[in-house]
């Protein structure tokens, strides 16, 4: 199957591939625009948030340390951390975490050693000054939020509270990254594990991954297919994968949904770079949210194609 596929697409002088890597440019703007006035708007709200704050000070809640080790402090907190956990985590390159943690270890604020079941592993404790450190830049940090709201009226917190939690949602979900990767990497088997458990609790029969349409690392696996793991802070939290069939049609497998949008864009992309026309996908009756996403980005539910045990609803998407 493989083979004709690549075959046919060769024969229409397509491009047949699925890179490994993923192009930022086409994928960060879905299809929109990104005007001057958004762009300006974006700017003028962080100099505004970091200048409030006290963001642009060297020594942040009147302490005597910036930002960047006072947040360093936050993230270890009372039970520890793994370094490259915190890395990850904050998206910081590993020497400016380690001048961080030098920083707070001559002040016998953190100390540092190896994991004690791999001495690879670098795991970062608060001392007891760092506790209480932490214990007052909580206390000083309550005293700045509480700066923020006291001259506003009532309402005018409501409107600041709700506006602040909407920034916060949609500035992780423009924090996620999505890479494609091998279907039996370790993130994607935890993903998959995921997967499989929600579906199982949510389905109305339960759920058993040896009954379903098989998906395997073989089938997602550049040129028959791809798979791709959604991170935030470098944690998994979501998946998908692309199935390619015969005559220009691919299937969207194994959505897990957080990021859902973003994910099936992703794979639509994918699909058209190997000159897929159609997608199709199918999804169980209980999926409210999966149906109400894959309606929202175009696709049109249709007559069963296949077999699928656990499908109530099929969808397809020409054109793509």
């Amino acid at each position: 199957m493989q083979r004709r596929f690549a075959h046919t697409a060769a024969r229409a002088g397509r491009a047949y591939r699925l890179r490994q890597t993923v192009d930022p440019g086409r994928l960060s703007d879905y299809r929109q625009r990104m005007d001057t006035e958004q762009v300006r708007c974006v700017r003028s709200f962080n100099r505004t948030v970091s200048q409030r704050i006290g963001a642009l000070k060297d020594h942040f809640l009147d302490r005597h340390r910036p930002l960047g080790e006072a947040r360093l402090l936050y993230e270890i907190g009372p039970a520890g951390a793994e370094v490259r956990d915190l890395r990850a985590r904050l998206e910081l390159d590993s020497g400016y975490v380690s001048r961080l943690l030098r920083s707070l270890e001559r002040q016998r604020l953190v100390r540092a050693q190896a994991a004690a079941n791999d001495g690879r592993v670098r795991r970062v404790r608060l001392t007891r000054a760092g506790l209480r450190e932490v214990r007052e830049l909580d206390r000083r940090a309550d005293v700045l939020a509480k700066s923020v709201l006291a001259p506003l009226s009532v309402p005018q917190r409501d409107r600041l509270i709700a506006a602040m939690a909407e920034i916060e949602r949609l500035m992780r979900a423009s924090a996620v990254q999505i890479t494609a990767e091998a279907p039996d990497s370790a993130d994607a088997r935890w993903c998959l594990e995921q997967y499989f458990r929600e579906l199982a609790g949510r389905f109305e029969t339960g759920f058993d991954p040896a009954t379903t349409i098989p998906a395997n690392a073989d089938d997602l696996t550049p040129p028959a297919g791809v798979f791709v793991v959604a991170r935030l802070g470098g944690q998994p939290i979501g998946c998908g994968a692309l199935k390619l069939k015969e005559r220009m049609i691919g299937e969207v497998k194994r959505m897990w949904v957080a990021a859902g949008r973003r994910i099936l864009e992703m794979l639509e992309t994918r699909a058209r770079d190997v000159g897929v026309r159609t997608l199709r996908l199918e999804t169980n009756r209980t999926l409210k949210e999966a149906q109400a996403l894959y309606r929202s980005c175009g696709y049109v539910e249709v007559e069963p194609f296949n077999d699928e045990p656990y499908a109530h609803h099929w969808f397809e998407k020409t054109r793509i």
